[in-house]
């Protein structure tokens, strides 16, 4: 298990230091890396534990990645996925709360540029493998593109959940006599069973409740900041940009943060790989505290993913076990072709519209989706054409 774990840490690391492009194409890395290069999954349970993920509050990507460490190698596999993905952005993020003046102003570079358009190809990359193997008849084709639609119309985590909620019930309506059986996948949970389930659950829901409590009885501004963070972590549905205005509305009224701080902040963090969830690390460093520096911005980035590692524990192991019932999976079959609606929706916004807007960033996009598809170059190497694309377009 020991061997297993490093394992995914490593992996994960790769991630962390190249998966660019925000949630939607971090599903897309994850695809490419845990799906079609390592065969960890396949794309049927793969699409569970994104199914799973879209359900939960928190950053979906980051739960995936934590999801799929956690089926490889139980608990520590978890922490080692988290480790590995996060690490590399929360020392860049840290660093730059220090003020390190070089990484000032890369938000504007060319070499973002190119890494919009490498997101462009990862995630229209995804939507067709996940569209080959998820909706392949017309009824899950339909329930993706009106899925689609309906993302593209009301753009709001409430409308997410719908959807995902009426295509479970059209599966169980429409597909119990189609629906295969359980996909082939590790076994392996976290913990032990409905141990685990108890002690995840509860501890999430008695740490949501008891800490506002807490800070109330207790004068201490560790437990403020605390409270503040890993509320912003288990209140957020559709993770990445939606925790912003949350975390603003944390930090910057009671003058933890300053509003340039923090805007500051959320301009490097569209310019490093990984989760954005790791602002979190940055708004810890820069905080007038304490906790404040390295330790502050250790201290909310672990307060911010508590959330997450709580509710998986709690789930997985349930999730595992209702996953192999026949009426489950009909559920769970239009939920995965909802899943390929909502990447698809995301394909075009925020993805196609934040990064396609010359001609020559089609042709970028194109180039690296034919890398990815059809010359099966590692993505790693994609994100570095793509960025140096980006920048000689930018200088021409």
């Amino acid at each position: 298990m020991i061997a297993r774990s490093l394992e995914v840490l490593l992996v994960a690391l790769k991630l962390g230091l190249t998966s660019f492009g925000g949630p939607v194409a971090h599903l897309g890395y994850f695809r490419d890396e845990y799906v079609v290069r390592r065969k960890w999954l396949t794309d049927g349970a793969y699409a569970d534990l994104v199914a799973l993920c879209q359900f939960l509050p928190g950053p979906a990507s980051s739960q995936v990645g934590m999801a799929v460490g956690m089926t490889r190698a139980g608990f520590a596999g978890g922490v080692a996925a988290w480790l590995g993905f996060t690490l590399p952005s929360a020392v860049l993020l840290i660093a730059f709360g220090y003020g390190v003046a070089a990484f000032d102003g890369l938000a504007a570079g060319g070499w973002l540029r190119g890494l919009k358009a490498v997101a462009v190809a990862v995630v229209a990359f995804a939507v067709y493998g996940m569209a080959r193997n998820l909706a392949p008849d017309r009824t899950r084709a339909s329930l993706a593109i009106v899925t689609a639609i309906a993302m593209l119309f009301w753009r709001t985590p409430l409308t997410q959940v719908l959807v995902i909620a009426a295509a479970g019930a059209a599966g169980v309506l429409l597909l119990r006599e189609d629906t295969p059986a359980a996909a082939a996948a590790p076994r392996t949970t976290p913990g032990g069973g409905a141990l685990s389930t108890v002690v995840g659950l509860a501890g999430f829901f008695l740490l949501l409740a008891g800490l506002p409590v807490a800070r109330q009885v207790v004068d201490s501004e560790w437990l403020r900041v605390f409270d503040g963070f890993y509320r912003a972590g288990a209140l957020v549905f559709g993770g990445g940009h939606v925790v912003l205005p949350l975390l603003e509305a944390e930090v910057v009224p009671v003058g933890w943060v300053t509003r340039d701080q923090f805007i500051a902040g959320y301009g490097m963090a569209q310019a490093v790989p990984g989760p954005l969830f790791t602002f979190s690390a940055y708004l810890g460093t820069v905080m007038a505290g304490p906790p404040s520096g390295w330790t502050g911005g250790v201290y909310a980035l672990a307060a911010i993913f508590l959330p997450s590692f709580l509710l998986l524990v709690g789930v997985l192991p349930l999730w595992q076990r209702l996953r192999t019932n026949h009426r489950f999976r009909a559920a769970l079959a239009g939920i995965n072709a909802a899943v390929v609606g909502l990447l698809l929706a995301a394909l075009y916004d925020p993805v196609w519209v934040s990064a396609i807007v010359r001609p020559a960033d089609l042709a970028l996009a194109l180039a690296a989706f034919a890398m990815l598809a059809w010359w099966k170059v590692p993505p790693w190497l994609v994100v570095i054409a793509g960025a140096g694309g980006g920048a000689a377009l930018t200088a021409l």
